[in-house]
């Protein structure tokens, strides 16, 4: 008698543990969701001293990206460096200069964001698109590699100063956009090894790229960069070709 209750548990056992072995199987399922993102970017716009007086006229605009130093700080901070400094100093430019703040202190710049900025901002002003002009430094500069990379259609010309730089993508680059690197050899915080490889492959493929690398100059390359009027002559120069 006892042989066919013992034979009942012994089934009931196995079939509890062929239970849990099959809740125990992982489920790959498909799905999606639809993300928002969302930045509230504070900026500085400049425009020339002609604009108001030619309304029939459009200008170029420089997009200007600051280093990690002005990010989630006070606007004002971005004064202290770049074209935004020049300005505070008197310096004319003949195009328009927008100045995003990155609102993030340890945060990389949100480029889908700058775009949107400055897609708005050319929207509603007097912009001639085959001159939009693209330059950053140090966190910037890297924001400016990418924006480079990513929007590869949207800027007549680029210069960037001592940024970090997406080596396995320089092909994304256009080839048709002309190219300023700025770097100081002795910088500790992004090497120059960073732009002497990016210029050097740019270079083996054939890309307009020039290179100023400052001897004995550390991080702050962008002192001696944005000084040089050469630089806004340059970008001036530029149109995008179609």
């Amino acid at each position: 008698m006892r042989k066919p209750q013992f034979r009942n548990l012994l089934v009931a056992f196995i079939g509890m543990c062929l239970m849990q072995s099959c809740s125990a199987q992982s489920h790959l399922i498909e799905d999606e969701i639809e993300t928002v993102s969302k930045e509230n970017l504070r900026y500085y716009l400049y425009y020339p001293q002609d604009y108001e007086s030619n309304p029939d006229k459009s200008f170029g605009l420089l997009l200007f990206l600051h280093g990690g130093g002005e990010a989630g700080g006070d606007l004002s901070e971005l004064k202290e460096n770049g074209p935004p400094k020049m300005l505070v100093e008197g310096k004319q430019f003949p195009f328009l200069v927008l100045a995003p703040q990155n609102p993030h202190k340890r945060k990389w710049w949100s480029t889908q964001a700058v775009i949107q900025l400055l897609d708005s901002v050319v929207a509603q002003n007097r912009i001639d698109e085959s001159r939009i002009y693209l330059t950053g430094l140090s966190r910037g500069g890297g924001a400016s590699w990418e924006l480079a990379t990513q929007y590869p259609k949207k800027f007549a010309a680029m210069a960037v100063v001592c940024g970090m730089a997406p080596l396995p993508y320089a092909h994304w680059i256009d080839k048709n956009m002309p190219i300023w690197v700025f770097h100081g050899d002795k910088d500790e915080v992004i090497s120059v090894s960073e732009s002497d490889k990016m210029v050097r492959k740019l270079k083996e493929m054939n890309y307009d790229v020039r290179y100023t690398r400052y001897e004995g100059v550390g991080h702050n390359s962008w002192s001696r960069a944005y000084a040089n009027d050469s630089l806004y002559s340059w970008f001036n120069q530029q149109k995008r070709k179609k």
